[in-house]
């Protein structure tokens, strides 16, 4: 008997077929498909329409930080270990979104080339473009002391295994400055009161103490 043919997966209508984890929804304009601070659970489709990722501050401020339209993926940040949604996604006018649980889109990028040949080059753009969306909501959100602590606390390796290092590479306060998008006189300033604080010091070189995460942490 001769076996069954295996019909070739198609990637185009895995993402129309409802089915193993996956649901299509209509959503009117201005509806909140998934809202900051929620579940990173699962990756969208947009098959039809267009959808805007919104990141919000504790003070009500808001900032776009993409705008998205037919066949692009959204909410894939579930998949690069965020926990929870770093910003809201709303329809700006009727659309129609396919959802995808994240144990299902494991299932299917590890088990067909076809569809992870498909989603790793949006997948390698997510990577590129979630550091530049983190940068504009810290410029937007954070004020520049908050900024310049959290510039030197990266450059110090902080959060990475063992203690904060010592930054042997000079850094001038005027690229301090244009990292956290602020002037010289503002991070000599900040400088200093980090210094009579004891978050940083000086000995040949600059020491990075963890106490400087209180001030990225401080409300």
């Amino acid at each position: 008997m001769a076996a069954k043919a295996v019909s070739a997966f198609n990637p185009k209508t895995f993402l129309a077929t409802v089915n193993h984890g996956r649901t299509i929804t209509k959503h009117a304009k201005n509806a909140v498909i998934f809202a900051q601070a929620g579940a990173a659970d699962a990756v969208f489709y947009i098959q039809k329409g267009r959808v805007k990722l919104v990141v919000e501050s504790e003070q009500g401020k808001e900032a776009v930080v993409a705008i998205l339209g037919p066949q692009e993926f959204f909410g894939e940040g579930c998949l690069i270990g965020q926990p929870l949604r770093l910003a809201t996604a709303k329809a700006m006018v009727e659309s129609e979104v396919m959802r995808v649980g994240k144990a299902e889109m494991i299932r299917v990028l590890h088990d067909e080339p076809a569809f992870g040949e498909l989603f790793m080059a949006h997948l390698h753009l997510l990577i590129r473009n979630s550091r530049v969306e983190a940068d504009l909501v810290d410029q937007l959100f954070n004020s520049s002391e908050k900024r310049l602590a959290r510039a030197l606390l990266t450059l110090a390796n902080f959060g990475k295994e063992g203690a904060p290092q010592p930054i042997t590479t000079k850094i001038s306060q005027e690229t301090l400055a244009e990292i956290i998008g602020t002037t010289r006189p503002r991070v000599n300033s900040f400088m200093n009161k980090f210094r009579k604080l004891g978050f940083i010091s000086y000995n040949g070189h600059l020491e990075i103490h963890s106490s400087l995460l209180s001030v990225v942490l401080r409300g």
